[in-house]
């Protein structure tokens, strides 16, 4: 029953909890009734305060609000997306684990509009063969392990519900990689019927394994025309895209002819009803789409009137109050909702899982632990460290200061007492990749020279101080690897002028 959990209502918990005599784990106590609980918070708005607002538990529906602006933005072509990141807000029933279970967090999300006839991606190809561990629906239902197979194998299949979904499958996995996830500590969770969101054509959790287990760090959904939807709908604003049609009238232009039926309000009759609410009444009953009216306009024929309900107030409408029109209409382009790829990021919860799995401790000697985070998300990127106190050294200090800034490469001068050893150690312990020594040999040769260590395998080269700043740059945004400059500079193995 574990994975179902998390999908079950109300009664079937309760039900449950009946069935299998279920007490605390702690002082083996009854446990109460499960109850209903709002995840977001409530606010109130104004100065007076009478107006109750819900602080966002997502950053998406600004993507969303901002969705024809954003067509037009694209010379109204799709696919398109939109990324936003900031804070959203969920009224946690019990926050506990760090940075997973809290109640303000960090959310990037992505909203991926597209075709919901085509959801193929045209760079799809170039993450086709990229293995995932995938762990199925079935397979959770069943008791069976998660498998690994390639995003064009899960997609053919039908595992994975179309091309763009598994593109951004690929892509998660390639970025979590980037910044440092231990991929042997990753899968993707296929949610369950009974968890899925109803608007959702299929949806996948990127989960990390922690010392708390397997933790849901990324969502990856596609939903549909959902968001879209709810929006159009509350607004009256249509949110849609266009799509030329297929039937050719001549050379330029194509056309179809379509059946359309609108529900027209007559508002002299809702005036004398509903007053100063005929305006509200008559926006909904314009807004009702072909289906909800052809509903009305059956319900009316059986009764003389029938009751709705806008913003939690229920009105009687009577057939005199509306008109029912049918007509054809010539259309050369052809309105669709577009359909929406979301990956969804917990910002919070993948730099927990960071910290776990780069957290690291040197063979032989416990005492020293170092977080092997890559160079391209370290805060600092290089430390320069004077061998000692010597008033000589500054002037290099500041001269190889200067040129990490120019080269835009963050870095942390360490010229404190103590032995270079425990200053190594230190900048390890907060994950600064690659730290540059000034000793004695600096001073003598010339040019001058000084050692680059690298902080995972203690390994150290002799290079021009001039060229650091380069190689720092080069070693950070991936154009050479550490390996590349073991076999290009010589190895340090102690200071010329201390042998």
């Amino acid at each position: 029953m574990m994975p179902m959990i998390d999908g079950m209502s109300q009664n079937d918990m309760k039900e449950a909890i009946i069935k299998y005599d279920i007490k605390s784990p702690v002082k083996g106590n009854d446990i109460s009734e499960p109850k209903e609980f709002n995840l977001m918070f409530s606010t109130s708005i104004g100065p007076t305060g009478q107006h109750k607002g819900f602080l966002r538990p997502e950053t998406a529906q600004g993507i969303f609000v901002n969705f024809k602006r954003l067509l037009a933005f694209n010379a109204g072509k799709l696919p398109f997306a939109g990324a936003q990141i900031g804070n959203a807000f969920r009224n946690e029933i019990s926050p506990r684990s760090g940075l997973l279970r809290v109640r303000e967090f960090t959310m990037a999300e992505i909203e991926h509009f597209c075709d919901p006839n085509d959801k193929s991606h045209p760079k799809f190809a170039g993450v086709s063969d990229l293995k995932l561990s995938l762990y199925s629906a079935c397979n959770q239902m069943d008791g069976k392990p998660m498998q690994s197979m390639t995003i064009a194998e899960a997609v053919s299949s039908k595992l994975v519900a179309n091309e763009t979904l598994g593109y951004f499958m690929a892509r998660i996995y390639l970025f979590l990689l980037k910044v440092g996830i231990n991929p042997s500590k990753f899968r993707f969770r296929q949610h369950l019927s009974n968890e899925m969101a109803h608007y959702a054509c299929d949806c996948w959790d990127a989960e990390l394994k922690t010392s708390y287990g397997w933790i849901e760090c990324v969502g990856c959904a596609d939903r549909s025309c959902y968001d879209l939807t709810q929006h159009t709908e509350a607004t009256g604003v249509k949110l849609v895209a266009d799509r030329k049609l297929p039937e050719p009238i001549s050379f330029f232009i194509s056309y179809r002819t379509v059946d359309v039926i609108e529900c027209q309000p007559q508002m002299g009759v809702l005036g004398k009803s509903f007053k100063k609410d005929a305006k509200l009444v008559g926006d909904y009953l314009s807004r009702l789409n072909s289906e909800k009216v052809e509903d009305l306009e059956q319900k009316l024929t059986n009764n003389k009137e029938i009751p709705v309900t806008i913003e939690d107030k229920e009105y009687k409408i009577t057939p005199q109050m509306v008109n029912i029109k049918r007509y054809q209409k010539t259309i050369h382009v052809e309105e669709f909702m577009p359909s929406v790829v979301e990956p969804s990021f917990g910002i919070g919860r993948i730099m927990y899982a960071l910290f776990e799995h780069n957290f690291k401790i040197r063979e032989g000697d416990e005492q020293r632990s170092f977080i092997s985070l890559p160079a391209s998300i370290a805060p600092y990127k290089c430390s320069v460290l004077p061998i000692t106190n010597n008033v000589e050294f500054n002037d290099y200090i500041k001269q190889l200061s200067e040129s990490l800034t120019l080269n835009d490469i963050s870095h942390r001068i360490d010229d404190s007492g103590g032995s270079i050893g425990k200053r190594y150690a230190r900048t390890d312990m907060i994950a600064i990749p690659y730290g540059v020594t000034i000793d004695f040999d600096t001073l003598q040769a010339k040019p001058p020279t000084v050692t680059l260590r690298e902080r995972d395998t203690m390994k150290q080269v002799r290079a021009k101080m001039e060229e650091i700043p380069q190689i720092v740059k080069d070693l950070v945004d991936g154009r050479r690897s550490w390996d590349d400059i073991l076999k290009q500079y010589p190895i340090f193995e102690g200071q010329e002028s201390t042998k």
